[in-house]
């Protein structure tokens, strides 16, 4: 095992935690994808107390991390620790053909067909209202190939996507990441983003409840924050602004993307905005404001002849701070 160092005390128990028959295929299972207790239960065929034990044990030994959703708790393998890169390492050397691992994927993709199935539904529920707001802007390629434009100057390994409702960002710029994480309020928006994640098969990004305004997370984070569309349901696009700025690594990215100025009013009603878009100036003063250096602005116009009527603005700041010697996650 490379990588972060670990102490005797602290391998010694990620050692004993792992080091049983049921703990080792949960890890195997949470090395694919987020599970509750109940898709555990339903995977591995054991009583919801017994999965819940060996979930306490292997949060404790800090292999696995546990994220509250609503009722709901999602478990997933840990991220940056000498007891994570344990939990990846075990994870990666079962032979997939083995029968009891082989079996366990077999119920694990059920499960996510289960959950592909529901996120479909949703989603047919809401497309029609999703398609007419789409009408009314500079279409998603057009905006996806600025935002891969805007970041495409030096290559990142870890990405925050704020708001990351169907999880979209994640899935556009997941492949060259190491770290994908996406936080979303909304649970059944949470529920659009795991399936996507799965049809993708990005099992190195992955998503989570969470408030705007207080991350959870700790400074010097992510390579690149995004926060792409999010802005105007806001009613302190300022504080969402210097929250997103505090995850930054030196030298780290943040791109935000929204509506410019229009005057559709109908969106406050209909779709619950605060603000109808943003001029340059303003969100050009809370990238300022939050400590960063403004890399460059560019509005999106609608194009020609579409039914479009609003464009579609994206500002690009940089965390003045010099990265530490050594650390070429995200250097000119």
């Amino acid at each position: 095992m490379s990588g972060t160092p670990a102490g005797f005390v602290e391998l010694s128990t990620a050692l004993k935690a792992a080091g049983e028959e049921t703990r080792l295929r949960i890890l195997a299972l949470l090395a694919e994808a987020e599970l509750t207790v109940s898709d555990l239960t339903e995977i591995l065929r054991q009583s919801q107390p017994r999965i819940s034990r060996h979930l306490k044990l292997l949060v404790e030994a800090g292999l696995v991390l546990r994220f509250r959703e609503g009722a709901w708790a999602f478990f997933r393998l840990g991220e940056q620790s000498a007891a994570a890169e344990l939990a990846k390492s075990l994870a990666a050397k079962l032979d997939p053909d083995d029968p009891v691992v082989a079996r366990d994927r077999e119920r694990l993709a059920e499960i996510r067909a289960q959950r592909a199935a529901a996120a479909q539904s949703y989603f047919a529920k809401h497309a029609a209202e999703w398609d007419r707001i789409r009408r009314l802007h500079v279409s998603d390629e057009a905006v996806e190939n600025a935002v891969v434009a805007a970041l495409a100057e030096r290559p990142f390994r870890s990405l925050l996507d704020v708001g990351t409702g169907t999880g979209r960002m994640l899935e556009l710029l997941g492949a060259n990441l190491e770290r994908g994480l996406g936080i979303d309020f909304s649970l059944d928006m949470l529920a659009l983003a795991r399936a996507r994640l799965d049809r993708a098969g990005l099992k190195h990004c992955s998503v989570r409840q969470g408030d705007i305004y207080d991350l959870k997370l700790p400074r010097d984070s992510f390579d690149v924050v995004i926060v792409h569309q999010v802005l105007h349901y806001l009613d302190d696009g300022a504080r969402a602004v210097r929250e997103a700025a505090r995850v930054l690594r030196p030298q780290g990215r943040l791109l935000v993307v929204d509506f410019a100025p229009h005057d559709l009013e109908f969106l406050r009603d209909e779709q619950a905005h605060l603000r109808l878009g943003f001029s340059a100036e303003s969100v050009t003063q809370w990238l300022e404001q939050a400590g960063l250096d403004l890399l460059g602005h560019r509005n999106l116009p609608p194009e020609p002849g579409s039914d479009g009527k609003i464009a579609v603005s994206l500002w690009l700041g940089r965390d003045p701070r010099v990265a530490a010697a050594g650390d070429a996650r995200d250097v000119a």
